[in-house]
């Protein structure tokens, strides 16, 4: 029983994406419907995070998939489609937005993140480097302090 619930839980893990498009959404020329399958491959459901409307069981992305086929079907190429939804939703709506003023944050973001960490690690590692005069002068100890443990230690290598 455990061996089949192992078995299941590997191979449900392991099954791809199912697309969502359904039969009635589909296109009767079928090398429009492959385009259409191709751009939907590109578009993010707004609703679902990181997921393409090709994936998506959403409404909304359901309503994408029909918009997109509507243009195609009425003459649009794959850039004016991709571009009626990118006027319509932002360009959030794309997988892979391109470069640009409003997707700067997007791309320079991690970057920026990185190199403030290098910098906080390097400023923490130089302060930890540079010795500061009162810190050594207390953290050695007076003769004194270095008698006793001299004699401590004599005291435990006699025992």
């Amino acid at each position: 029983m455990r061996r089949a619930l192992i078995l299941a839980a590997l191979l449900a893990a392991l099954a791809g994406p199912a697309a969502a498009v359904t039969p009635d959404e589909q296109l009767a020329d079928p090398a429009l419907e492959t385009r259409a399958r191709v751009l939907s491959r590109e578009l993010r459901c707004v609703v679902c995070q990181n997921q393409s409307i090709d994936e998506s069981d959403a409404p909304l992305a359901h309503d994408l998939r029909v918009l997109l086929r509507e243009r195609l079907a009425a003459g649009d190429s794959d850039d004016q489609a991709k571009a009626y939804l990118v006027d319509r939703y932002g360009s959030y709506v794309l997988l892979r937005p391109a470069f640009g003023p409003d997707t700067l944050l997007l791309w320079l973001g991690p970057l920026a993140v990185l190199a403030l960490g290098g910098m906080g690690v390097a400023i923490y590692l130089r302060g930890r480097a540079v010795a500061r005069p009162d810190q050594l002068a207390a953290d050695r100890l007076d003769p004194d302090e270095e008698a006793r443990v001299a004699a401590l230690l004599n005291s435990d290598e006699a025992s």
